[in-house]
């Protein structure tokens, strides 16, 4: 492996150059016109996994509804999945009331400013540790993510697989030795927005870079072929069988499944659902209503329109039924509700599309 270090005497120099940078190309975002820890770390959360154009209008609704961490540690957890619907990855929402409630109860009301404090809250790992502490803070802890890795990896001309467990913690040290220690805040956005914008995954504008100078990649012309491309995991294939019960006044049962059938769509409300497993989905719903809420369905069942939904590594067709109940069951984690409120609470977007589905049949 070559040495993931600048020499020490560019080092000066290459930090100007990336401050320099970034105070006269950074994009104007919301969560960059604050130094308040909440806002910030609410920023963070959301940027995860999620791009920064989809981000900015769930952002500015969220801070408006919670706009700070006492509004949402006190809101019903349900108005919080409300707010969050869109955006997916749902226990990312959860966490962050779960970690607000913590900040309230036992760091009076602010985020945390040691780092392993910081670590101890659900849903905070080691970059978003890093990033909260040093832009709100100054801390001096480096960042690395995904972008910030993909420029280490160009910068030293790094081969292989850049998440082994190994080279990361080297990617990590390297973060940290290059890291503007005065500036740490300004610095990581740099290196974030760098990645981002400069040196993307591919056609990096290496004639745009600060510190093309420094590149080893470059100067091999190799950049467009680093970092090395990871094994992605197979897609697979599933088909989820769901129930629209449907009640004469109109309402239907939705339910909160934390694990087992229907797990997908954990942590949010969604009709009764469950994978079909190389067996007619018809079957695999009728049986499982018969199961779980003691319904004979005797072939009522309505065939409604089918739905694509990807979640991670899994393709999702949606097989949904309308099944015509004259009483909906009274269970525990059940919520009876009007078909037409269900696109408007804190579902899932695979349950907002066969709420879409039951709607439009039941209209026409």
């Amino acid at each position: 492996m070559s040495t993931l270090k600048i020499p020490a005497k560019d080092l000066p120099k290459f930090r100007r150059r990336m401050l320099s940078w970034f105070a006269n190309r950074k994009r104007d975002l919301p969560w960059r016109r604050t130094k308040d820890s909440y806002r910030i770390w609410l920023s963070e959360i959301m940027l995860q996994q999620t791009r920064v154009a989809a981000v900015i209008a769930y952002y500015e609704r969220f801070v408006e509804k919670f706009p700070d961490v006492h509004a949402l540690a006190s809101a019903p957890t349900d108005h919080v999945l409300v707010n969050w619907a869109g955006l997916g990855y749902y226990s990312r929402a959860k966490n962050l009331q779960s970690a607000a409630k913590e900040i309230v109860v036992r760091h009076s009301g602010e985020f945390p400013r040691e780092y392993e404090s910081a670590l101890a809250l659900p849903g905070i790992g080691r970059y978003t540790a890093a990033a909260v502490l040093s832009i709100a803070y100054q801390a001096p802890h480096a960042v690395l993510d995904g972008n910030v890795a993909r420029v280490l990896a160009r910068l030293f001309a790094l081969h292989g697989d850049l998440r082994v467990p190994a080279t990361w913690r080297k990617l990590e040290a390297a973060a940290q030795q290059l890291l503007a220690q005065k500036f740490p805040g300004d610095w990581n956005q740099a290196m974030m927005e760098l990645g981002a914008t400069v040196c993307t995954p591919k056609s990096p504008r290496c004639d745009e870079c600060p510190v093309e100078k420094w590149c080893r990649a470059r100067k091999l012309g190799i950049a467009e072929k680093l970092p090395s491309a990871r094994k992605k995991r197979a897609s697979v294939d599933v088909t989820m069988a769901a129930a629209v019960l449907l009640d004469p006044r109109g309402r239907s049962l939705l339910i909160r499944q934390l694990g087992g059938d229907g797990a997908l769509f954990s942590h949010m409300w969604q009709f009764p659902a469950l994978e079909a497993v190389g067996t007619d989905s018809r079957l695999v719903i009728a049986a499982y209503l018969e199961e779980k809420f003691r319904l004979a369905i005797n072939g009522n069942l309505l065939a409604l329109a089918t739905a694509r939904h990807t979640v991670t590594f899994r393709n999702i067709r949606l097989e949904p039924y309308l099944v015509r109940v004259a009483r909906l069951p009274r269970i525990a984690d059940a919520s009876i509700v009007a078909l037409a409120e269900v696109p408007s609470m804190s579902i899932s977007n695979a349950t907002r599309k066969i709420a879409d589905a039951a709607l439009s049949s039941v209209g026409q």
